[in-house]
């Protein structure tokens, strides 16, 4: 890529409470992001009560750095006084700037707050210009974040657009397109839209075939685990194409975490600006000295293959420093590959060699190493378990970065009552900004159990109160009924059923994806038919979009970026989840862009759908008939875990079998991978009954999440 001018990103650090904020600014953050009540999508971090950002806000500006709240979950109607009260209070207390995901909350605060400069969150899947343009243009927003699964080239593309985009550069991955997951909402009760994530991605699954025969091929049953993004050795490219930010993920990580993890970032930008070389490789070396599951540039690299992934754990796996090589009774001899210091835990990564009998275990003992040593060094430590010669030693603690980190957090601390006024004044700003949703893993940071699955609740919220006269109050509209399905032969048959129907012709759909086996067999059929839209809009994408959106009947968007082609083609569209409508004003925002209908979310309860519906008045919605509802959409291709991919997505066996993600209660998932080689995990139950009318589909099942199959 041409370096066209020498931009300089900003580099923007994780704060999930005051002393990771502190540790990233004195590293170097230029600057940091928090979570602003239970509006965000890190319910379970420390957080910030209103003196406390009040003086971090303070101390952040002394130090030169900016402060951006995140109010960035899907916000229901009943909440949105509240939501809009808490962003008016986070900018008293010092906020620059708002992170915002909700339509609704957009809306309603570029309305009310003009000023307000707003950054669109990743949770609204930005991955195209189409997308950052209508986000800039028509939203009002001053940065978007873009999705994680982009490539070099793809960034650059966006940055070209002129809208500032800000691009991740280190830290958890989640697995699905951001947004486009509801696989914790629908299976466990707990919305990653609301940031309150179960953490399906960090769990063990088996993968079968249709006879239940195993084929996963790993060494590890982490099939969802991706590793951590790491772009330390991209920070040249990433700022000449022009990028505005570089994100740090981590709002769930300790101070010493947020503080190594910054200062190496730093470096990089410096080094870049002052035009001197840079040591990618130590650099890394550096950053697995803080927690990481194993670190992947894949994505910037435009792979998505098993590289990605860390099957065989999904916990800290630290940084390479040596390897066994002898035992005695209760004590083990390392020779070491790089310095340690005492005190620094030891992880002995113990796997059993080719003649060990079966039933012994891998073991992953931690130890602490019992003074320094150098790289070339050996040293003895002391071992209780049996461990194998020639097993690789990582170090997952240093004692080097804590006490660093301590002692800057100290004289940041000591020295900031000459920086920072007394915040006192600040205590009495209420209570909601105290407040936190019921809940614990933010679906990203915290790393998951290494066995078993999550102690949570199994029944969903339900999104809104509802009185009896909100149940029995009747809808303006109807909801309109979209058969889906999955091949020409059933459209087909579907409109011949139709013909005799009194109640007219059905409207049927078929998701564009489905499409790509044999996009000629459906010619025939597309002017008669709702098309609807894939999750993704990356670059890739557009062409084959812009098609669909000038040959089918109406089209469902299902991504920002589609309203630009869809209004271009001038095409009747509708939209669905991902674009999201849990409030009235994003109804209002999503017809103001153009839509015409409304599909509201799976995971909305049904008496929260129908309130909503009735709160909207005469806007009318349309629900999509499927078999089963999708939890999750990913670039990654879960048959990778088969084996080594031929890199022909569009022509792999693999795709034609029937495949199922076996979760550790038993349950079996349907998976789909299509022609472009993304996997879709379907949810296990299925709605096949019809539609009656209006009140009996938003009355029936109003436990667990709403009716499975409708959207």
């Amino acid at each position: 890529m041409p370096h066209t001018t020498h931009n300089i990103p900003e580099l923007l650090a994780p704060a999930g409470g005051r002393d990771a904020l502190i540790a990233a600014v004195v590293a170097g953050a230029d600057a940091v992001y928090v979570g602003a009540g239970r509006f965000n999508a890190r319910v379970s971090a420390e957080g910030f009560d209103a003196p406390t950002l009040a003086w971090s806000c303070r101390f952040a500006h002394a130090h030169g750095v900016r402060v951006y709240a995140a109010l960035n979950i899907m916000v229901y109607e009943h909440e949105m006084a509240e939501a809009l009260k808490l962003a008016r209070d986070v900018l008293a207390l010092g906020a620059d700037a708002l992170i915002v995901a909700d339509l609704g909350l957009l809306r309603r605060l570029r309305a009310e707050m003009p000023e307000v400069e707003l950054h669109l969150s990743t949770q609204a899947g930005a991955q195209s210009a189409q997308t950052v343009r209508v986000a800039a243009q028509e939203l009002g927003c001053a940065r978007v974040t873009v999705a994680r699964e982009l490539t070099l080239d793809e960034i650059e593309a966006v940055a070209a657009t002129g809208v500032p985009i800000e691009v991740f550069c280190h830290g958890a991955i989640c697995i699905a397109y951001s947004g486009a997951c509801a696989f914790s909402a629908l299976r466990r009760g707990r919305s990653a839209m609301r940031g309150d994530c179960t953490q399906p991605c960090r769990q063990s699954y088996g993968l079968e075939d249709a006879h239940g025969h195993s084929v996963a091929t790993p060494d590890g049953a982490m099939l969802l685990c991706p590793r951590d993004y790491l772009g330390v050795g991209h920070v040249s490219e990433l700022a000449r194409a022009g990028v505005a930010s570089l994100k740090i993920e981590g709002r769930m990580k300790n101070p010493d975490y947020v503080y190594n993890v910054t200062r190496i970032y730093r470096a990089a930008l410096d080094a870049y600006a002052a035009g001197l070389p840079f040591d990618a490789e130590r650099a890394e070396r550096a950053l697995g000295r803080s927690f990481n599951r194993g670190f992947t540039d894949a994505y910037l690299r435009g792979s998505s293959g098993a590289e990605l992934m860390s099957f065989e754990r999904s916990c800290n796996q630290g940084v390479r420093v040596g390897v066994l090589v002898a035992r005695r009774h209760e004590a083990v001899e390392v020779a070491f590959e790089a310095p340690v210091a005492a005190g620094d835990m030891l992880e002995i990564r113990s796997t059993p060699g080719p003649d060990a009998p079966a039933d012994v275990p891998k073991r992953w003992p931690m130890v602490p190493c019992p003074e320094n040593a150098e790289a070339g060094e050996r040293l003895w430590v002391r071992c209780k378990r049996r461990v194998e010669v020639g097993s690789v030693v990582h170090l997952v603690r240093s004692v080097a970065v804590l006490d660093e980190v301590r002692a800057q957090l100290d004289a940041a601390l000591e020295g900031a009552a000459a920086e920072v006024a007394d915040a006192a004044d600040a205590a009495e700003m209420p209570a909601v900004l105290n407040a936190k949703a019921v809940g614990t893993d933010d679906g990203l940071e915290a790393p998951a159990s290494e066995t078993g699955t999550p102690d949570v609740a199994e029944v969903p919220r339900v999104a809104f109160p509802e009185s009896a006269a909100q149940h029995d109050a009747p809808l303006v509209h109807a909801p309109a009924e979209i058969i889906m399905v999955a091949t020409p032969d059933e459209a087909w048959r579907q409109y011949c059923d139709a013909d005799a129907a009194p109640a007219g012709p059905r409207e049927v759909g078929v998701f564009a994806w489905r499409m790509l086996e044999d996009r000629a067999a459906w010619d025939d059929l597309l002017g008669s038919m709702t098309v609807v839209l894939d999750e993704v809009l990356r670059a890739d994408d557009v062409e084959r979009c812009r098609a669909l959106c000038t040959q089918a009947r109406r089209v469902v968007c299902r991504n920002l970026g589609e309203l630009e082609l869809a209004r271009a083609a001038g095409v009747p569209f509708d939209v669905a989840p991902p674009l999201y409508a849990a409030n009235v004003d994003a109804i209002h925002a999503l017809r103001a862009l153009g839509a015409e209908r409304v599909v509201m979310p799976d995971e909305l309860a049904q008496p929260g759908r129908r309130a909503l519906m009735c709160a909207a008045g005469d806007a009318p919605f349309a629900v999509l008939r499927t078999p089963s509802p999708e939890l999750m959409v990913c670039e990654h291709c879960l048959l990778t875990a088969e084996g080594p991919c031929s890199g022909s997505c569009a022509t792999c066996t693999r795709r034609q079998a029937e495949h199922l993600l076996v979760c550790s209660d038993g349950t079996r998932l349907p998976v789909v991978v299509d022609a472009l080689g993304r996997t879709r995990i379907f949810d296990a139950s299925t709605s096949d009954a019809p539609v009656e009318d209006a009140d009996t589909a938003l009355r029936d099942n109003t436990a667990a999440g709403g009716t499975r199959g409708e959207r």
